[in-house]
């Protein structure tokens, strides 16, 4: 007996002491993220299961109640960039990643911080991020916590402490690479890829020893060098797809900076690929060809990397028509029988079902406002072009544009309804084939006139939550939004959708008709797709509040609507809650005290340097030197940027903030060409504002 008494002592005080340390009580596993697909409590993987669904089973909070939903609490980041994360819950922590690849764990009970990461990334490396500073998310594995980092190094971290485990360089550091997609941990192998297709890289991704960081194997997704030896078999078919001998000298792209999915009965890797380095194929690969394996999914192995089938979305990509968006693995009801399938809606605007198994396309139509393709003809599984959508001879306005029909922006699928609900928008696109007069730099190389800079008219462009039934093919409904880059979706068995937007509202609709059933204002544009976990009974809502990316950096007139500004918060809600937002706080921005002056200089000066600021700039401060509000406006720069414009440029004096050196890239002449451009912006808007205010 007194045996007995002790041992019963034994465990109570491990239990206790276990909870105190914060150990895990649950192993993240392969066989408890299976389990996960019934069980919703926790978010243990980036869409919540292998499958992608991002659909939640709760259904505590539903269609009938959820407009008693409110905030549980909420928690103040030091943040002021983007947040693209999807949170990871279990067991009572919620860990998600922050703006610069930091990582943070947070106690759900108390809403408190349990650690933080800051993996140290050089500023500086912004400048080959071509879409923010971002991350999106994080991978959980054994009682380890998984980050990729903008500067391309796979972390490690202890899930209790957040102290580092390992750390592997998986990039050429001397190259242009960066780290934006959340890595998925597969069978005991962490897959992560990698961005920097518009910079002039090599795409690949690769799987490492989830314990020790030892890489296990690497895709490339397209040929390299034609002298030297393939580093994989798929890749002597590959090259045969290529023409001219100049792509493996521009990078040719193909990476992989999002997508992916797993299947363990099929025991398949799904991966998708991006766009060609440089987009335009006539220089990257003059005489044509599918350029395989450019904007494809692909379906491996796990254990080896081995390609099983792959299916390409775009041939010849031409446009920045990436296929890194979602991979959504469903059983669907087709032609009476149920069918295994995998489902995309990739920039291009078509939305994709193809069987998982064979890689057979099922069915392609188009989901939103497509000029560049008539149809996709199922016989051969190509797209059938609209002559001169390749602009050979004429620069062409088409839809979608490099900003995709839909984006990284997370849909989710609701197995209940049957229906996928898609973050979608409509923005057009110019294209001006550059052709013999392109030049590779050390910036963004598209060859399609980007540098041209146009500005997005207001009203040439919005957004929509759209509903879309993969069996019929056909958009189920619609709730239309007035600006694009809105938030990526959740859906739940309570018959529920929850989508934030780019103005700054956080909202719940019913996933079978598209009402509008409850609102919330977050103060702040919401980029990132919200989750839902239970705790003690209760379920909540979470999301990642902070507005960034690509669209209020490339910035004009379009980007600067929704009128919201970054206040990164991470934002819970339950039902009942009663936790409320501080009033905004008041804009910090001082206004510049000058009056513009005319600028003196030539007209070949400021064409030049409207071209290196489209080449070097835009992509931070926004097209026509507009920005959308996370970096500064340098029209309305302060006297000391404005003075200091040639050692800030060159010199690098506040890479620290994020602003590198482009010493190695420009000239101080270009320089002075730039600073004369951004200054004839300033005075043009000087002008026009007099012009308004006379009666």
């Amino acid at each position: 007996m007194p045996n007995l008494i002790q041992s019963r002592r034994f465990v109570c005080l491990l239990t206790a002491l276990l909870v105190a340390t914060g150990a895990q009580a649950a192993k993240v596993d392969e066989t408890a993220i299976r389990a996960s697909e019934q069980d919703g409590s926790e978010w243990l993987s980036h869409g919540r299961t292998y499958a992608e669904q991002r659909f939640s089973p709760l259904k505590q909070i539903d269609a009938g109640n959820v407009g008693k939903l409110g905030l549980a609490w909420y928690l103040d980041l030091e943040n002021n960039r983007g947040l693209e994360a999807t949170p990871l819950v279990s067991d009572g922590v919620l860990y998600a990643s922050l703006s610069w690849s930091r990582v943070m764990a947070v106690d759900l009970r108390s809403g408190k911080r349990l650690w933080q990461f800051d993996p140290q990334v050089d500023r500086g490396r912004s400048r080959y991020a071509c879409c923010d500073a971002v991350n999106r998310g994080v991978a959980l594995w054994n009682g380890k916590v998984y980050v990729g980092a903008l500067d391309g190094r796979l972390i490690a971290l202890d899930a209790k402490t957040g102290r580092e485990l390992w750390s592997e360089q998986t990039t050429d550091p001397a190259k242009p690479y960066s780290i934006t997609g959340a890595p998925r941990v597969v069978k005991g192998k962490v897959i992560i890829g990698n961005g920097g297709a518009e910079y002039g890289v090599r795409g690949f991704f690769s799987a490492y020893d989830a314990e020790t960081g030892k890489m296990a194997w690497r895709f490339y997704t397209v040929p390299g060098d034609p002298a030297q030896p393939y580093e994989h078999p798929e890749l002597a078919e590959a090259a045969k797809t290529w023409k001219g001998d100049q792509y493996w000298k521009l990078g040719g792209g193909g990476t992989v900076w999002d997508s992916m999915a797993y299947d363990p009965e099929l025991d398949l890797l799904y991966i998708g690929t991006g766009n060609g380095s440089p987009w335009n194929r006539e220089i990257r690969s003059p005489g044509g060809g599918d350029n395989l394996y450019l904007s494809s999914i692909l379906a491996l192995r796990p254990d080896s990397g081995k390609l099983l089938w792959h299916y390409q979305t775009t041939p010849g990509e031409t446009w920045d028509f990436t296929a890194t968006q979602q991979i959504t693995l469903a059983t669907l009801e087709l032609d009476g029988k149920p069918r295994k399938v995998l489902m995309q809606a990739p920039k291009n605007g078509f939305f994709y079902v193809l069987d998982r198994a064979t890689g057979e396309l099922l069915s392609a139509e188009k989901f939103g406002k497509v000029t560049w393709a008539e149809k996709v003809d199922l016989a051969t599984g190509r797209p059938v072009e609209v002559p001169g959508s390749r602009y050979e001879k004429e620069q062409v306005v088409m839809w979608p544009s490099p900003f995709g029909a839909h984006n990284w922006h997370s849909m989710s699928f609701n197995p209940q309804t049957g229906l996928m609900y898609i973050p979608y928008q409509e923005i057009p696109g110019v294209y001006r084939n550059e052709g013999a007069t392109f030049k590779k730099i050390d910036g963004f190389n598209t060859g399609t006139g980007f540098s041209d800079t146009h500005e997005i008219p207001r009203d040439a462009v919005s957004g929509a939550l759209l509903a879309w039934d993969p069996v019929r093919q056909r958009e189920a409904w619609r709730v239309p939004h007035s600006f694009y880059w809105n938030g990526g979706t959740l859906s739940t068995a309570g018959n529920l959708v929850f989508q934030g937007t780019a103005d700054g509202q956080l909202h719940a609709y019913s996933a079978d008709k598209g009402q509008r059933l409850w609102s919330f204002a977050a103060q702040t544009g919401i980029v990132a797709a919200p989750i839902s976990f239970s705790l003690d009974g209760e379920q909540y809502v979470a999301v990642m509040a902070g507005w960034g990316g690509v669209a209020p950096l490339i910035g004009g007139d379009a980007a600067l609507a929704p009128g919201v500004r970054n206040l990164s918060r991470l934002l819970v809600f339950k039902l009942g809650g009663q936790s409320s937002l501080p009033p905004l706080p008041q804009a910090t921005t001082a206004a510049v005290q000058r009056t513009p002056q005319a600028v003196q200089a030539s007209a070949a000066d400021l064409d030049a340097g409207k071209l290196l600021y489209g080449n070097y700039c835009s992509m931070c401060h926004g097209v026509g030197a507009v920005s959308g509000g996370l970096i500064p406006d340098l029209r309305h720069t302060d006297q000391w940027r404005r003075d200091n414009f040639q050692q800030i440029v060159r010199d690098g004096i506040l890479r620290p903030l994020g602003m590198p050196s482009f010493k190695n890239s420009l000239s101080a002449a270009e320089v002075e060409q730039i600073k004369a451009y951004v200054m004839s912006r300033e005075y043009e808007d000087h002008l026009k504002a007099q012009q308004a205010a006379r009666p």
